[in-house]
């Protein structure tokens, strides 16, 4: 890894050797799933920032010319600059807008390692929620053609013109962030739903590294999706191709298990292809020889080597970790690979959490005996989803919501999670996807067909474009039936109560298919729904011991106990799973039982195993 010192001297950018898969303690610092065997330049660290209360830099032209009043570190959010910026706990309820600036020494391309048509790429971890980007004073478009870029959870890039670039460049970032409930905002507070108990701090603007790397210009983009089907060890990839000269050309895979030793892979096949100039999306099909499966006892992964070949017979390379396995809602139960699996989960809410510090957490998760994590409503470091497949953790993921219901958030919904999927396919320990929770920025589902309607077409899409996962409509409680057919592979509930007989009574009225007076609202709406053991039952929050208000075990003592006892009813019951709230403290849900820092248990290890509890 080559780093930009204050001093700025001129430096070389050049090819570097594979990801050492061997290396267990590798950690990559580029916060995505697919690597390339080239170096990358962070451009983390101090930059100028300064304040646009009025939004005239634009006006202005700040991005030709401006004074920068302050500095700050980045990545690291607006909120922090703001108020270090202006020495005060400032606070904020409309937008701001921020600019920052830093410069950079022209790269040194060694030809001898790096193919004569590479180009720089500008690349964002994570930045928004509206982002506009500068090379000395000329405006980029993403390579998506985005003139902004909206949202704040995923990677987005930039490809540099060389006539743009001089010895000397200078980037010019604008945000504006806000508080907008039409936007994907998780548990983020907005216009409506205030800061104070589970509404939290906003977190936005520049979270996540920044980095410039070489890269070709006719490759395969980083982002890359996997579906298998454990029956016939067939694995099926998701490619996207970027051409700038359009002609013959060949992708060459090749995969090898992740921690042989020897060189040769266990499967290799080459798919020629003719490609036209822009971008393509190309399902390639290879077949696993002696296929091992992932699953949380055995997380076998492989790794898998991608090339673009031109007819010269130069590759382009990118380079993953993928898994089989394949997940089903059958009847009453959920499989994991044709076998039925009992899902011990827990809420996770990262938070402003570091990457080490949910690394911890994800250590900790399992040591409770864990075998899935819901990330509540968040975008969070893609490194964590390589964790997880390591691990052999079920991930559920939730698309962070607006907190209105609009035709403007349903839109902005659907692009986040177009995003998201484009960059988190890839990972076998994703399983589950909630397109809502609790109908926040749902809030009409039940009396507005057009917001019944949205949720239909998207869990539909789901089901044809990415069937490796299971769906939730909107998860807790008003699922959606249409024509008596439940348009959610779960049916799942938010049960609390501090009291073990009303416990006892939520959980059978839940089995027995009572629609009505189970959780806050109807479990059901739109058309009638007959429950008949047709889709899993999931308990997906229960516990909250500790929260404020709420009654209940205070300590971690009392609270251990009251978890055993309410495990041991879940567990006699026919239910597909259950989501202890929560693993940690966040804000004012003090209701942990991780500890934030250190990632240290206050319970006992094992404790969220249901086995003992049969």
């Amino acid at each position: 890894m080559i780093k930009i010192t204050p001093a700025h001297p001129n430096y070389g950018l050049s090819k570097s050797k594979d990801e050492n898969s061997l290396d267990e303690n590798f950690i990559s610092p580029l916060p995505r799933a697919v690597i390339r065997p080239n170096h990358f330049i962070l451009l983390d660290g101090e930059w100028k920032f300064t304040i646009d209360p009025e939004n005239i830099g634009l006006q202005e032209s700040w991005y030709v010319n401006h004074d920068y009043q302050y500095t700050a570190q980045w990545p690291g959010s607006v909120e922090e600059h703001i108020k270090n910026g202006l020495k005060s706990d400032v606070s904020w309820y409309d937008k701001y807008v921020v600019w920052y600036e830093r410069s950079f020494p022209k790269p040194v391309m060694h030809k001898e390692d790096i193919h004569p048509s590479s180009q720089l790429q500008l690349t964002f971890g994570a930045c928004g929620y509206e982002t506009q980007v500068w090379l000395n004073g000329h405006h980029l478009k993403t390579i998506d053609g985005e003139e902004i870029h909206y949202g704040e959870y995923t990677s987005f890039s930039y490809e540099l013109d060389e006539m743009l670039l001089q010895n000397d460049n200078r980037i010019t970032v604008r945000i504006a962030v806000s508080m907008d409930a039409d936007i994907p905002r998780g548990k983020q507070e907005s216009h409506i739903y205030k800061r104070g108990g589970i509404w939290y701090q906003t977190y936005t603007g520049a979270v996540r590294s920044i980095w410039l790397e070489a890269v070709e210009r006719n490759r395969l983009r980083s982002r890359v999706g996997v579906v298998s089907v454990v029956e016939d060890n067939l694995v099926r990839f998701n490619f996207t191709t970027r051409i700038h000269d359009p002609g013959l050309y060949t992708i060459r895979l090749k995969v090898y298990h992740k921690k042989q030793e020897g060189e040769e892979p266990i499967a290799v096949d080459e798919f020629p292809l003719l490609l036209s100039a822009g971008e393509k999306q190309q399902r390639l099909v290879m077949e696993i020889p002696e296929a091992r499966y992932w699953s949380p006892e055995s997380p076998h992964l492989y790794r898998l080597v991608a090339q673009l070949v031109d007819i010269n017979g130069y590759a382009a390379e990118i380079e993953t970790h993928f898994g089989l396995r394949k997940i089903e809602a059958r009847g009453a139960y959920v499989y994991l690979n044709n076998q039925r699996i009992y899902l011990d989960g827990i809420l996770y809410q990262p938070g402003t959490a570091t990457y080490e510090e949910i690394k911890r957490h994800m250590y900790a998760m399992k040591e409770l005996g864990c075998n899935l994590v819901r990330i509540h409503i968040a975008g969070v470091d893609p490194r964590i989803y390589k964790i997880a497949d390591k691990l052999g953790l079920l991930l559920w993921l939730e698309v962070p919501s607006p907190h209105s219901s609009s035709h403007k958030s349903r839109m902005n919904h659907k692009e986040e999670l177009n995003r998201m999927l484009a960059l988190i396919e890839t990972h076998p320990s994703v399983i589950i996807w909630s397109l809502y929770n609790e109908d926040w920025g749902a809030q009409d589902i039940a009396s507005n067909p057009e917001t019944r309607n949205y949720i239909i077409e998207r869990y539909h899409f789901m089901q044809i474009e990415h069937p490796q996962f299971l769906v939730v409509d909107n998860d807790g409680w008003q699922h959606i039936s249409y024509q008596g057919r439940l348009k959610s592979d779960l049916l799942t509930a938010h049960l609390y109560t501090a009291e073990l007989e009303r416990w006892k009574e939520m959980l059978d009225n839940l089995i027995s298919g009572q629609i009505d007076h189970v959780a806050v609202l109807p479990l059901v709406v739109g058309d009638p729904f007959f429950y008949r053991k047709q889709v899993p039952l999931l308990v997906s929050e229960w516990g909250g011991f500790g929260f404020a208000n709420y009654g209940g075990p205070q300590d971690a003592a009392d609270r251990e106990i009251s978890i055993k006892q309410f495990k041991t009813e879940l567990r006699k019951r026919e239910i597909a799973g259950d989501v202890y709230t929560q693993a940690t403290n966040i804000e004012d849900e003090k209701n942990g039982i991780i500890d934030f820092k250190t990632g240290a248990l206050e319970v006992t290890p094992g404790l969220l195993n249901s086995n003992p509890y049969l």
